[in-house]
């Protein structure tokens, strides 16, 4: 029972991982990245649907996204839906799609992706933390109930410590992964 607590919450701790690379690939680190427009949502009859289902997104060259809808009356709305995403960028419509050319990015920018990321890797750290939080409080509770010694719920604690200070470890490799990313010209 206790290996199982520890393996959900090691389970958690990867869906929290995943999750911060999802983040991570939104923002911008100065190369065209269809991902940085999986935020944009677009009123299609009614429904807030993402650009990426209702359009193809492409990267022609290194600075450039090309957003081709497969409804051609679409083209108005994504185009207002980039613009209400506030993504720093101006949408070209030419009729047959929409083109987005990316400006190189400024120190400064960089400097305001580093901080929203490294923003975003100390939320996902907070998770690990509640994640070993609310598996050691199960551990106490079986200690409680007399279903664990006290002895094993320090084991199963340092467990669960070693298992934190592993993801705690990744998040940090992966940030400095992409600000080694963001911050290269």
């Amino acid at each position: 029972m206790p290996d199982t607590i520890l393996m959900e919450a090691e389970e958690r701790m990867e869906h929290s991982i995943n999750a911060l690379h999802k983040e991570f690939s939104t923002v911008r680190s100065g190369r065209a990245n269809p991902k940085m427009l999986e935020r944009v949502v677009v009123d299609y009859y009614g429904v807030q649907t993402p650009i990426n289902q209702i359009s193809s997104v492409q990267v022609p060259e290194g600075n450039q996204i090309f957003i081709k809808p497969y409804d051609k009356s679409l083209l108005s709305q994504i185009e207002r839906a980039i613009f209400a995403a506030n993504l720093g960028v101006t949408p070209i419509n030419d009729g047959i799609g929409i083109r987005i050319v990316l400006p190189p990015l400024t120190e400064e920018n960089r400097k305001d992706s580093v901080k929203i990321i490294h923003k975003l890797a100390e939320e996902n750290k907070v998770a690990i933390r509640n994640i070993r939080r609310d598996a050691i409080s199960a551990l106490k509770k079986m200690e409680k109930d007399k279903q664990l010694t006290e002895d094993d719920l320090h084991y199963y604690e340092d467990e669960c410590q070693k298992l934190t200070d592993k993801f705690i470890q990744k998040i940090e490799e992966v940030f400095h992964d992409k600000e080694k990313d963001i911050m290269s010209i």
